[in-house]
């Protein structure tokens, strides 16, 4: 039993098979790194360093972020190695695949699935918010009852916007990835150039008194902060789901990773040195910080482009990681642990179209219907699971003998992986009781389903 539940992938057969893979490959290396900043700038700029500061860490966030980074950047470079030497669809479900076997590989796909998915529903219903609040300013109200999620008591009963743009996003999917990057490119550009508007402004207005005291909580305070702006790193690891697209991936993933992370790190801590000193940073515990302090020095012109920039960053972050959760399906469809229908690809557009929608519409409901504030740190684990799997892989991965030379490789090895493992360990442990339970609840149904279907379906089997 336990042969079955711990075989492996090797990896010459997946790189031997890379000629049968119908996959086009479009992607250079600035793609990528749009496609990272894409998945990454979004809910995390416009959000949360103004509660973070206020609740945790006050003007010393930009610490957090730096630390945030610091762990991001050790699991990317983790991640790139990866990419680099086995440039194949599925990112970190097919790294545990070749390094500790398929029950292993299949429990960290089902935490990705998790990851993607709530991502996609919390940042939609984000989205929504921001919409109503951009048609505020145009006098255009959306009726109560169809704009959030099923909640009698305060009158709404489904959040359309939200559905409708995770639709958007789904028919984007579906025509193929350079359309879709290309439309991304387009959205990463303006988003940026918003937040760049911030600061260019925001600048003049910064009174370096705010700063006073510069760690208000200490240095736990900047440690608790570190463990929830990490968050706002997610979906550079989604960039690694396009390994199989890319070309020349020995060169371009790293380039993408640890690129699109570099650039969103001095975003992230110019953008909260900024914040924190145009207001004091326990009057920014609001839902719109970036607006709000724009609103405060009556830049109001500036506070409605930033509520623009807002709409269009979290499109971005729908793209993309809807983008990590349709290649993921299609990964778990092809090697038999799901239906095979979802690995089937258009003749016309060479893209999942089947496994795009079924995704689309299972995250739809839950961004139309189901509220999701308690739920969202789910996000969290199933990102770190993956994280603390592909880190503690890489020094397995380069025992292997058969990997092609030339690509990436982590510096400092084996510490570098090792320290990256721990730190995502004691990340995982920082989350709240509710969280594990109900993650333990998704890996009991994960397990269920592996156990009756993908056991038997694996194309292993034939091996």
């Amino acid at each position: 039993m336990s042969k079955i539940l711990f075989r492996r992938k090797k990896i010459e057969e997946l790189l031997q098979n890379k000629g049968t893979i119908q996959l086009k490959k479009t992607l250079g290396a600035f793609d990528l790194i749009l496609l990272g900043v894409g998945a990454i700038v979004g809910t995390g700029i416009f959000i949360l360093p103004g509660t973070v500061a206020t609740t945790h860490a006050g003007p010393g966030i930009v610490f957090s972020f730096i630390i945030a980074a610091i762990v991001c950047a050790f699991a990317g470079m983790c991640y790139s190695e990866f990419a680099s030497s086995v440039p194949v669809t599925g990112s970190a479900y097919t790294y545990g695949y070749i390094v500790f076997g398929e029950i292993i590989a299949w429990l960290v796909g089902w935490a990705l699935l998790l990851e993607y998915g709530l991502a996609v529903a919390a940042v939609a219903t984000g989205w929504s918010s921001y919409l109503n609040s951009l048609l505020a300013g145009f006098h255009i109200v959306l009726p109560q009852a169809i704009s959030g999620a099923f909640n009698p008591a305060a009158g709404t009963y489904m959040n359309v916007p939200a559905i409708l743009i995770i639709f958007a996003t789904a028919f984007l999917l579906t025509l193929g990835i350079k359309e879709s990057t290309r439309f991304n490119s387009w959205m990463v550009f303006l988003k940026v150039a918003v937040i760049l508007l911030f600061i260019g402004v925001g600048v003049f207005y910064v009174k370096p008194t705010n700063w006073e005291p510069f760690l208000p909580f200490g240095i736990s305070g900047v440690f608790s902060g570190a463990a929830l702006v990490f968050f706002a790193y997610l979906g550079f690891d989604a960039v690694s789901s396009a390994a199989e697209e890319v070309k020349n991936p020995q060169r371009n993933m790293p380039i993408g990773i640890i690129g699109s992370l570099l650039i969103c790190t001095v975003l992230y801590v110019a953008v909260s040195m900024v914040l924190t000193g145009i207001v004091p940073y326990h009057a920014l515990n609001v839902s719109d910080p970036v607006s709000y302090v724009m609103q405060m020095v009556h830049q109001d012109w500036i506070a409605g482009i930033i509520s623009l920039g807002a709409v269009v960053g979290m499109m971005t972050v729908i793209l993309v990681m809807s983008y990590g959760g349709t290649r993921l399906l299609y990964a778990l469809g092809r090697d038999g642990l799901l239906p095979k229908s979802m690995a089937e690809l258009s003749p016309k557009f060479k893209t999942p179209v089947k496994n795009t929608w079924i995704f689309a519409i299972l995250v739809a409901f839950c961004a139309g219907f189901v509220p999701l504030s308690k739920l969202a740190e789910l996000v969290n684990m199933g990102t770190l699971v993956a994280f603390t799997i592909v880190s503690i892989g890489v020094v397995y991965l380069r025992k292997n003998k058969n990997i092609p030379s030339g690509g990436f490789q982590v510096p400092f090895f084996p510490v570098l992986p090792i320290l990256s493992f721990l730190l995502c360990l004691f990340l995982i442990s920082q989350l709240s009781v509710l969280t594990w339970v109900a993650c333990g609840i998704w890996f009991i149904i994960g397990l269920i389903v592996y156990l009756v279907y993908g056991r038997k379906h694996s194309v292993m089997n034939k091996g």
